[in-house]
């Protein structure tokens, strides 16, 4: 198994409707997984390789984290961005 991700990746990250820290943290893995969604990518290798989820031993457990935070990876595109054009990054 590859090592953790770091930072560590929750299940589901936040569903606030302001960009959190646990939203800073992981802006490159919700690029990476825009960009695997983009490439078609299978989700074995996403959750292996992004998210250190083995989906054979895990498959409903790599499906979920991988949705929920592609659907953040979405929020942010969509709406979270304008928190960061204010606030900047820290």
């Amino acid at each position: 198994m590859p090592q953790p991700p770091q930072p560590p990746i929750a299940d589901a990250p936040p569903v606030d409707e302001c960009v959190t820290v646990y939203d800073r943290d992981h802006l490159k893995l919700y690029v990476r997984l825009l960009d695997a969604e983009s490439e078609g990518a299978p989700l074995a290798e996403i959750s292996w390789l992004l998210l250190g989820i083995d989906a054979a031993a895990e498959p409903e457990r790599a499906q979920r984290v991988h949705d929920n935070h592609l659907g953040r990876a979405h929020w942010m595109t969509e709406h979270g961005y304008r928190d960061l054009l204010m606030k900047g990054l820290p």
